[in-house]
C-alpha cells in the first residue's frame, strides 16, 4: 500500500501545512485596487500574472518576488506615471503580506504527532528561504521535522537532487501536497510516491489539467487527517 517501504516523508509547506494562497489574492485585490486608476483591474491582475512569470527564471518563488513583480507591473501599467506614494503603498502590500499570521490547516499537528518517530518527516516546499524558515518557526511545527528543503523549483530533476541529499530511493519517499502540478507528478515520474491534497484555492501557475489515476502509489484525500486512515 501507499505507506509500505516509506522511510520519508516530504510535507508541502504552503496550503498543505498552513493558509497562503488566499493571503496573496488579498494582498493582489488590494493592488490593483490602488492601480485602477490606470487600468481596470482584471487587467492589472492578468498583467501581474504575466509579469510574475517573466520574473521566475531570475527572482524565483515567493512573496519578495512578488513583491519585485508588484512594482514592475505598476511601472508598465502606468506608462511610467505611478508615484513614490504608490510605490510605497505597494510596498506595505507587500510587507503586510509577510507578516500575516500563520494559520495551521485543520488536523496538521494531530498528523504530524502520530507520523512523527514512524517516519523520517521533512518540508519540501518553493518560495523565498527567510520566509519559508520564518513560517515553519511561528507555526509551531518545526520540532516534527527533520530538516526543511526549500527547493528552487519542484521539477522531477528538483526531486531527485533531494533525494540524493537525503541519500534516500525513490520508492521510499511519499510527498504530500496540495499541487498536482508540483508535488504530485515529478515524485510520481520519479518513481516515489505521492498525496494529494486539494486546497480551494490554487495559484493559476499551479494548476494542471494532469491525473495521474489512483493506485498504490498515488492517492486523493479530501484533509490531511485522511492520511492516517491510509494503509
Amino acid at each position: 500500500m501507499i505507506l509500505d517501504n516509506i522511510k520519508i516523508i516530504g510535507f508541502d509547506a504552503d496550503d498543505t501545512l498552513w493558509v497562503n494562497e488566499p493571503h496573496y489574492r488579498e494582498a493582489e485585490e488590494a493592488y490593483a485596487t490602488l492601480l485602477n486608476k490606470y487600468r481596470p483591474e482584471d487587467k492589472v491582475s492578468q498583467a501581474l500574472f504575466r509579469t510574475e512569470m517573466n520574473n521566475l527564471a531570475l527572482y524565483g518563488f515567493g512573496a519578495k518576488s512578488f513583491i519585485l513583480s508588484m512594482i514592475e507591473n505598476a511601472v508598465h501599467m502606468s506608462n511610467l506615471d505611478v508615484t513614490s506614494r504608490e510605490i510605497y503603498k505597494i510596498i506595505e502590500i507587500g510587507k503586510q503580506l509577510l507578516k500575516q499570521p500563520i494559520e495551521l490547516l485543520p488536523s496538521v499537528t494531530e498528523v504530524l504527532e502520530t507520523l512523527y518517530g514512524k517516519y523520517k518527516l521533512i518540508v519540501a516546499t518553493k518560495g523565498d528561504l527567510l520566509d519559508q524558515e520564518r513560517k515553519l518557526e511561528k507555526s509551531g511545527l518545526a520540532k516534527y521535522f527533520y530538516r526543511m528543503e526549500v527547493m528552487s523549483d519542484k521539477k522531477p530533476e528538483n526531486y531527485q537532487k533531494l533525494l540524493n541529499h537525503l541519500d534516500c530511493k525513490p520508492e521510499e519517499f511519499l510527498m504530500v501536497g496540495n499541487s498536482m502540478k508540483s508535488d504530485v507528478l515529478p515524485p510520481l515520474e520519479l518513481g516515489s510516491k505521492a498525496i494529494h491534497v486539494p486546497y480551494h484555492t490554487t495559484w493559476e501557475h499551479e494548476t494542471t489539467t494532469i491525473s495521474p489515476d489512483v493506485s498504490d502509489n498515488f492517492k486523493i484525500i479530501k484533509t490531511l487527517s485522511d492520511i492516517l486512515n491510509l494503509r
